[in-house]
């Protein structure tokens, strides 16, 4: 593939008014999502926010019943735009005889300027597993050969959905450095994922989606700063009933000594837990994580 092609102001891919309804489900519900070049972008979401259906419909295997949908600024379904793309989904069906080296050599040939092979198992970090055949390999480790799929062809967007489940988390942090190198080296990629640490960890910029919608988006920063709870952390002998009645105080759990309390007003809680309670000790107080965003911005529990 030629230069970079991108959509009007910048953006490799793009969902203007998306929407997407299965029989009586709606799961895309007017979506506004944009790709820029260069970032990582991390949409997150509960189960049935409508992601995978976004990147479904982004990568042209589903269309929209309604809204626009645009790939390097043409339509998704043009074959010379697809060639740019690499693709990690969650279901994957891939020959079960064939080893991963096979695997990759044989995805290679979709792609015009691929890496070659050796270099798409280093990149990949699957040298261990290369020669085994896919239907040998643990749930993990084909994931990290799906991955070796994805990245094989040079891309310069890269589409990821839930890329880490079941991987464990040397293996994780592996293609943590991986995604950190190709951003680097100027892919895109969009991820979806369940682990808010990795967001924290990985994005240049977050969009939360609640019922096929996006509800905020920002850097990892900006979301945690939409969040007016913050949290205080104590050894204290004060009851929790006391705590739970201050203004404020949205929660209190005691753990042995320590009570964490999450509060909209954090300086006047410390100030009552500094009257009521003179041997009160190691005092923590801090914002708001995301996994505490991503809960108040989809009224969902947090991961």
């Amino acid at each position: 593939m030629g230069p970079v092609m991108t959509t009007d102001g910048g953006a490799l891919a793009r969902l203007s008014g998306a929407h997407k309804r299965y029989g009586a489900v709606t799961a895309l519900d007017g979506l506004d999502l944009d790709v820029r070049q260069g970032e990582l972008l991390a949409v997150l979401g509960p189960n049935g926010a409508g992601k995978s259906t976004a990147i479904a419909l982004m990568l042209g295997l589903q269309r929209p019943d309604a809204g626009q949908v645009e790939l390097f600024g043409r339509s998704p379904n043009d074959l010379s735009v697809r060639r740019g793309v690499g693709v990690m989904m969650q279901e994957v069906a891939l020959a079960d005889a064939l080893r991963v080296r096979d695997h990759i050599a044989m995805t290679q040939a979709y792609y015009p300027d691929p890496l070659s092979l050796a270099e798409a198992i280093t990149l990949a970090g699957v040298e261990k597993i290369a020669n085994r055949p896919y239907a040998k390999l643990s749930g993990g480790q084909k994931r990290q050969a799906q991955f070796a799929l994805a990245v094989c062809g040079r891309p310069q967007l890269l589409f990821l959905d839930e890329p880490t489940t079941g991987l464990d988390l040397t293996s994780r942090e592996t293609m943590w450095a991986t995604l950190r190198r190709l951003v680097a080296g100027g892919v895109s990629i969009v991820l979806t994922t369940h682990y808010i640490e990795e967001a924290e960890a990985l994005a240049d910029r977050v969009v939360v989606m609640a019922k096929g919608r996006r509800v905020a988006e920002g850097t990892v920063q900006e979301m945690r700063a939409l969040v007016v709870r913050k949290r205080v952390d104590c050894a204290t002998a004060l009851g929790l009933a006391v705590i739970e009645a201050w203004p404020g105080v949205t929660a209190a759990v005691r753990d042995g000594p320590r009570i964490s309390i999450t509060t909209t007003d954090a300086e006047g809680a410390v100030r009552r837990l500094l009257d009521a309670d003179p041997t009160l000790f190691d005092l923590e107080v801090r914002r708001a994580g995301l996994s505490e965003a991503f809960a108040e911005l989809t009224q969902e529990p947090a991961p």
